[in-house]
């Protein structure tokens, strides 16, 4: 059986619509510029307003198959599983939902489409049954449309973090048993709290630094690497919420991870101690730890990496920290014994 997501999207390549205004100014140029010179200073001749009445009316009718087929889509996720599980056609039925979380996703990178989403009751049915579903693939792909959703949208996000989504995202990133989950879910959490200062602040009552510290732990490359990029980009937009970090011995967690084999984790880590010990005597000191062998190691890494053009920022980071620290600190213990 033809599965009615392939048909959608066939009918979609075949459009070639503008998908906003800015699209239609954009093919109005286009067409305008095909002549070389100057534009003639003249009214619009008919023929070309014409041209933008058909442009617009293609606009408006785009946009109206895009919210059918978001109301087809979502005509697949709210069908019950009557039948129990392992019976015929429940294979299928899996598919078409994945594909149709597929789908949304797709479409809601068009912030129009994400707000109408949002209003069909979308948002409500992906939090309510895709996010905490018992397959692995309808839970990531629900993580997935919900960042697609979020990204630079403030009234989608509000709307999700009023409803408590990134309470749940955040479990799944701790909790959930497959790693892609992980992943997909610590993507949707990064699209509410970065640049939203009322995620940050949820993220903050639900102790989120704690999950990204336990992210960086995980045997996921990929989760360890968006946690330690999320902690930077958290530090460097929000340097108040230093102390809170430094109390929570994050520190000695980050240097334990910069002794595991050599990743691109690394960088956002080395950065992230950056960011902890400018303008903090508490940073600088926690650095100092000698149980923590922080100075050798850095010692050590800024050889390694010396003449690697693709390491360049990891060795900035290395000095910077190093200079930070540790070249001070030979001076002060010299003053002190004298």
């Amino acid at each position: 059986m033809t599965c009615f997501i392939s048909k959608m999207a066939e009918g979609r390549g075949n459009r070639h619509h503008p998908r906003n205004l800015q699209g239609v100014l954009q093919m109005a140029v286009e067409a305008g510029s095909a002549s070389e010179g100057p534009a003639p200073q003249e009214p619009m001749t008919q023929e070309r307003i014409e041209f933008l009445r058909g442009a617009l009316a293609e606009v408006c009718k785009g946009q109206m198959d895009e919210v059918e087929q978001m109301k087809q889509c979502l005509e697949v996720l709210t069908r019950d599983a009557c039948r129990e599980r392992g019976s015929d056609g429940d294979e299928e039925e899996e598919d078409e939902r994945e594909e149709a979380l597929e789908m949304l996703s797709e479409l809601c990178e068009n912030l129009d489409n994400a707000r109408d989403l949002m209003k069909l009751g979308g948002l409500d049915l992906c939090m309510s049954r895709c996010l905490c579903h018992s397959e692995a693939g309808i839970r990531w792909r629900a993580a997935q449309l919900i960042a697609s959703c979020a990204q630079n949208m403030p009234e989608v996000q509000f709307y999700l973090l009023n409803q408590g989504a990134l309470q749940t995202l955040l479990q799944l990133t701790d909790h959930d048993a497959n790693s892609t989950v992980r992943v997909k879910a610590l993507y949707a959490v990064s699209c509410l709290v970065r640049e939203q200062e009322a995620g940050l602040r949820d993220f903050l009552s639900h102790d989120g630094f704690s999950v990204l510290m336990r992210g960086m732990q995980s045997d996921s490359e990929k989760l360890r690497t968006k946690s330690a990029f999320l902690l930077l980009n958290l530090l460097t937009s929000h340097p108040e919420h230093k102390d809170t970090v430094l109390s929570m011995g994050m520190v000695q967690q980050l240097v334990s991870v910069l002794r595991s084999p050599h990743s691109s984790v690394h960088e956002h880590v080395l950065g992230a101690l950056c960011c902890l010990v400018e303008n903090s005597p508490r940073g600088v000191n926690d650095c100092r730890d000698p149980t923590l062998g922080l100075e050798e190691l850095l010692n050590q890494r800024v050889q390694d990496l010396r003449g690697r053009e693709e390491s360049l920022e990891e060795l900035e980071f290395c000095e910077r920290l190093r200079a930070a620290c540790f070249r001070g600190q030979a001076q002060e213990d010299s003053g002190m014994d004298r």
